[in-house]
């Protein structure tokens, strides 16, 4: 019976091998390989050509490269702008000489600091000591503490404008202002550090912590770690003082006036009945415009009383010059009618009978009669920008 036609018996039973093994430490790496490392491909089935030539491949490899450093670079310059990216910031925004807006996110605090920073650079000239800016201001209450949402408005919203307390834009024009003021305190202070040295033309932004404002931050409602945040407008500058000196002023029947540049006219009434008409003498010439019905004259001035002789009024004792509006009824007549024409930097002296000062009632708080008749040095300085 062929071999293949037997019936199967079943496997055959395994053979009994005696072999010898090696110990572990006769074991060398040239005689063993560990499983399942091989040296490659299955050798017995043969590599397929590539239908790219080594140019092209080396091309390939180098796109899928930068493809892949191009994507690395996308993700981490993500996650770098993330968290460096900036945060909500103050803003300030508006042309110069318009009222700014003023924007201050919820989550920004004041510094608790003084600073002043300069948002648009003017190119005037630069103030200094004794002179006087007219500027526009707006100024905020920049609150330490996060504000508790009020009806209307959610947590998360930003405060536009919403705690301004005044603006010069809205009461009438700029407002003139000395500039390095020795009784200056407080509030006064802060702004004139401020001032001294910018340029006019300039918008300075202006923080004042409560601590720097002293017993006026109750007046604004500041509380601890509150400031006051001023945007100012500096709009035209002059001297507070004239430039030219007088000479000495003297003519019969009226008074005599002296000086030294810089201060306070001194003025002697003479041994003689007053005039019984305004009298309007230049005592130094000034170059600048002349004024017109309406300007807004920026003076310094010294009132006196000519039966006596008594100074009864002086911006000089005030430690700063005083502005009137001209030719409009909004002060004594004498000074309407004398100062109407006088050129800006002059100095002119006004004899004001009663009927041009004020008049049969006088001013009984200044000690003044009815029947007074009046003496005004009055400086020129400049007048408010229209």
């Amino acid at each position: 019976m062929p071999e293949d036609d037997k019936p199967d018996s079943g496997p055959p039973p395994a053979p009994r091998l005696k072999a010898k093994l090696p110990s572990p430490q006769g074991i060398k790496p040239s005689n063993f390989t560990p499983h399942g490392i091989s040296a490659g491909r299955d050798r017995r089935i043969p590599a397929r050509p590539s239908p790219l030539t080594a140019a092209q491949a080396r091309r390939r490899r180098r796109i899928m490269i930068a493809g892949l450093l191009a994507a690395a670079l996308a993700v981490s310059g993500v996650g770098y702008w993330w968290f460096t990216r900036p945060g909500p910031t103050l803003e300030v925004t508006g042309a110069f000489g318009k009222e700014p807006k003023v924007k201050i996110p919820d989550e920004v605090r004041p510094s608790g600091s003084y600073s002043a920073k300069v948002l648009i650079q003017g190119t005037g000239a630069k103030l200094a000591a004794d002179d006087v800016v007219y500027l526009h201001f707006a100024y905020y209450r920049w609150l330490g503490t996060k504000p508790t949402p009020s009806a209307g408005m959610g947590e998360d919203e930003d405060q536009e404008d919403g705690n301004k307390i005044a603006s010069s834009y809205a009461q009438g024009g700029p407002r003139g202002l000395a500039v390095g003021r020795k009784d200056a305190t407080g509030l006064d202070k802060a702004i004139d550090k401020a001032l001294i040295g910018q340029a006019v033309g300039s918008r300075v932004m202006v923080e004042i912590p409560q601590k720097d404002i002293g017993e006026e931050a109750a007046q604004f409602g500041l509380q601890k770690n509150d400031s006051l945040l001023f945007v100012l407008d500096l709009i035209k500058a002059f001297p507070s003082t004239l430039p030219d000196e007088q000479k000495k002023f003297s003519e019969d029947g009226l008074p005599t006036v002296t000086a030294e540049k810089g201060k306070a006219p001194e003025v002697k009434m003479p041994d003689a009945e007053a005039p019984g008409k305004l009298v309007v003498k230049t005592l130094i010439k000034g170059e600048g415009p002349e004024l017109a019905k309406g300007d807004e004259a920026m003076t310094h001035y010294k009132g006196l009383i000519w039966r006596t002789g008594k100074e009864f009024d002086s911006s000089w004792k005030h430690g700063f010059p005083q502005q009137f509006e001209i030719g409009t009824g909004k002060t004594i007549p004498g000074f309407d009618k004398g100062l109407v024409g006088v050129k800006v930097g002059s100095r002119v002296m006004l004899i004001v009978p009663p009927k041009d000062g004020y008049g049969k009632k006088g001013n009984p708080d200044a000690g003044i009669k009815g029947d007074d008749t009046l003496v005004f040095i009055v400086d020129v300085l400049g007048t408010a920008p229209k």
